[in-house]
């Protein structure tokens, strides 16, 4: 009886045996298949599938399906956060207090259009616009985008003078910085848009500081020295010119009343010739009055003299 009950257990361990481990293995791939046909894709991400390797779609934020066990993969990258990369400096410990390692001399030393040498940090930030070209197009992407950097800026300083880098010139050179590289990156095919290129130190080398800064300082004071002297010539000028129209309308307004008592004068003069000729004699008579009176009425009294004498007689004392 027991070796009867011993077969049939075997029998039924070998009818079952192969069924339950199908089973699991079955269980087993529906469970990888599941978990590898779903992917989720954040808020600031885009995600790139392929299919084989090959390219399919990009897909925007949320639950998604794919086939299964590599057939389908997905790529997330994010397109919503700046990135950043920094030239002639670099961030070593980020927090309230950051470190810094600054002087990359190898970054930031630049040649200038008059054959100055200037240090230049700056940090540019940027966001992926297409992230299958940022995925597939370059294959080193990040030292692709310094390097195209580092030649635009280098190309803008060297078209400039020392003091319009530093000064006049800075926000011009940040501004056509970001379009030209944007212009590269976007020839390339690197799938990015810078947002910002910023200077953050704009200095001449450590070892001549001293002397740039005291041309620096006579550059401005030669500045200075013009825009007072500009100030007091254009202080100068309008009151100079406000004297010389004042003395042109006194001299327009003499020379009016002198033109205006000649011609007085000569209607006068007229007038009397006129009376002369047609009464010479009585014509003559007043006028030797008239003149008489304007002479004996005047204040200071006249005194005759004989014109055959050779000195003054007083003929007639005009004096009370």
């Amino acid at each position: 009886m027991a070796d009867e009950e011993v077969k049939k257990a075997k029998r039924v361990r070998r009818s079952v045996g192969p069924a339950l481990l199908f089973w699991l293995i079955m269980l087993g791939i529906a469970v990888i298949a599941g978990f590898s046909s779903v992917y989720v894709v954040d808020e600031t991400e885009n995600a790139v599938i392929t299919r084989f390797g090959k390219y399919t779609q990009t897909v925007g934020s949320g639950l998604h399906f794919k086939l299964p066990f590599g057939i389908d993969k997905n790529y997330n990258v994010d397109i919503k956060t700046l990135r950043a990369e920094q030239f002639g400096f670099k961030t070593i410990k980020a927090g309230r207090n950051n470190e810094y390692k600054n002087n990359i001399s190898e970054e930031s030393e630049m040649l200038t259009g008059d054959l100055n040498i200037v240090d230049v940090e700056w940090v540019i930030q940027y966001k992926v616009t297409d992230p299958k070209q940022w995925l597939f197009n370059v294959y080193e992407r990040e030292q692709t985008i310094r390097d195209i950097s580092r030649s635009v800026i280098n190309t803008l300083v060297g078209d400039r003078a020392i003091f319009d880098v530093i000064s006049s010139d800075r926000s011009t050179i940040q501004n056509l910085a970001q379009e030209q590289m944007n212009e590269n990156f976007k020839a390339l095919g690197l799938g990015i848009n810078v947002t910002t290129v910023q200077f953050q130190n704009v200095v001449p080398p450590v070892e001549v500081q001293t002397a740039f800064e005291d041309v620096n300082k006579a550059s401005q004071d030669m500045k200075r020295f013009i825009n007072e002297g500009k100030e007091a010539y254009n202080a100068e000028i309008p009151r100079a010119q406000g004297e010389a129209d004042r003395q042109i309308q006194v001299a327009e307004g003499y020379a009016a009343e002198r033109v205006n008592m000649a011609k007085g004068d000569v209607a006068r003069f007229n007038a009397v010739y006129e009376e002369y000729k047609r009464a010479p004699k009585a014509t003559k008579e007043r006028i030797y009055l008239e003149t008489m009176a304007e002479i004996f009425g005047s204040e200071k009294k006249p005194e005759l003299i004989d014109s055959e004498l050779e000195n003054l007689v007083p003929v007639k004392n005009l004096k009370d």
